[in-house]
C-alpha cells in the first residue's frame, strides 16, 4: 500500500487532482451545513455581481438565488450520480465480460453482439431517449448513464479473461475441480482489478459530463440543483450576466479534469509494466 501511494503521489498531476476532488467532495458533504436555505430559495436581490456582496460572494442569478449554494448542492448531485452510475455500469460490465471471456463460443458471440449494439448508438443520444421515456428523475438518470456506460468495461474484462484463463493457475484450478463461478471470482477477477479501477475512474468523469448535458437540456431531476441545470438556466442571460454560467462551468471543468488526472495517476501506480521498469 505504501509503495502504491508513493507511486501515485509521484505523479504531481494526480496528486493535484486528488486534492481538487477532495475539496469538491467536502463542499458537497457540507453543503447543507454551510447553506441552510434551499438552493432554490430566492434569498436576495437578483443579479448581484460576484465579489460585490460578502454574503453572496459568487453573486445571485436572475431570480435572486445564491449561486454559491447552487454550486455546493450541485457538487453533491454530480458526484453522487457519477459514482453510483459508474458502480452500476462496472458491475454489469464485469458480469457480461467475465461470462463472455470465460465461456467463449456462443456465449461470447451473443454477449458481444449485444455489447456492439449499445456501442453503435451515441451515448448521449441513448441516455436522452431513456431518460425521456422513464421521465427525468435521479433513478432514471443513474440508470440511463449506467446503461450506456458498461460496454467498455465489458470489452476490457472480456479481453483480460481471454488472456488469464490460459494461465497455469487457472488451468490448475480447473484440474482440481473448482467450479467455474469460483474460478471466475477468486482466480481471474482479482487479476483484472487494476485496469478496471483505472477505467472506472475515467468513466466517472464521463458520467458527470453526461449528467450535466442531460440537465442542461432540461432532462435532469427537477427536485435537485445541478451544475448542468445552472448553465442551462443561465444561457438566456449570457450577455448580461456571464458569471451565472461561468461558475458551474468552471466547477464541471475542474472536477472532470481532477478525475482524469487521478485516473492517469492510478494507471501509473497500478500498471505492472511501469512497475517492472521502476518508473
Amino acid at each position: 500500500m505504501n509503495k502504491f501511494l508513493k507511486r501515485f503521489a509521484a505523479n504531481r498531476g494526480a496528486a493535484a487532482g486528488a486534492l481538487v476532488l477532495l475539496m469538491v467532495i467536502i463542499v458537497g458533504i457540507l453543503a447543507s451545513t454551510w447553506y441552510e436555505e434551499s438552493p432554490w430559495s430566492m434569498v436576495a436581490q437578483p443579479l448581484i455581481q460576484p465579489f460585490s456582496d460578502r454574503e453572496y460572494p459568487l453573486g445571485t442569478d436572475m431570480l435572486g438565488r445564491d449561486i454559491a449554494a447552487g454550486l455546493a448542492y450541485g457538487a453533491r448531485v454530480s458526484l453522487m450520480i457519477g459514482v453510483i452510475s459508474t458502480l452500476v455500469a462496472v458491475v454489469v460490465g464485469i458480469i457480461v465480460g467475465a461470462l463472455a471471456g470465460y465461456y467463449g463460443k456462443w456465449v461470447d458471440d451473443l454477449l458481444m453482439r449485444a455489447t456492439e449494439f449499445f456501442q453503435t448508438v451515441p451515448q448521449l443520444a441513448m441516455a436522452m431517449v431513456l431518460v425521456a421515456i422513464f421521465k427525468p428523475s435521479l433513478y432514471s438518470i443513474v440508470g440511463a448513464i449506467a446503461m450506456v456506460s458498461w460496454p467498455p468495461i465489458a470489452r476490457l474484462v472480456r479481453s483480460e479473461f481471454l488472456t488469464l484463463k490460459q494461465r497455469e493457475f487457472v488451468q490448475a484450478a480447473i484440474v482440481i475441480g473448482q467450479r467455474p463461478s469460483r474460478i471466475i471470482i477468486t482466480q481471474i477477477l482479482p487479476n483484472t482489478a487494476s485496469p478496471i479501477i483505472v477505467t472506472a475512474s475515467l468513466m466517472t468523469a464521463t458520467a458527470i459530463l453526461t449528467e450535466s448535458a442531460l440537465s442542461f437540456l432540461g432532462l435532469g431531476d427537477r427536485n435537485l440543483m445541478s451544475w448542468g441545470y445552472m448553465i442551462g438556466a443561465a444561457r438566456t442571460m449570457l450577455r448580461e450576466s456571464q458569471w451565472m454560467s461561468l461558475w458551474p462551468g468552471v466547477a464541471i471543468m475542474l472536477t472532470v479534469l481532477a478525475i482524469n488526472l487521478i485516473g492517469e495517476g492510478l494507471n501509473d501506480a497500478l500498471n505492472p509494466q511501469l512497475r517492472k521498469r521502476g518508473a
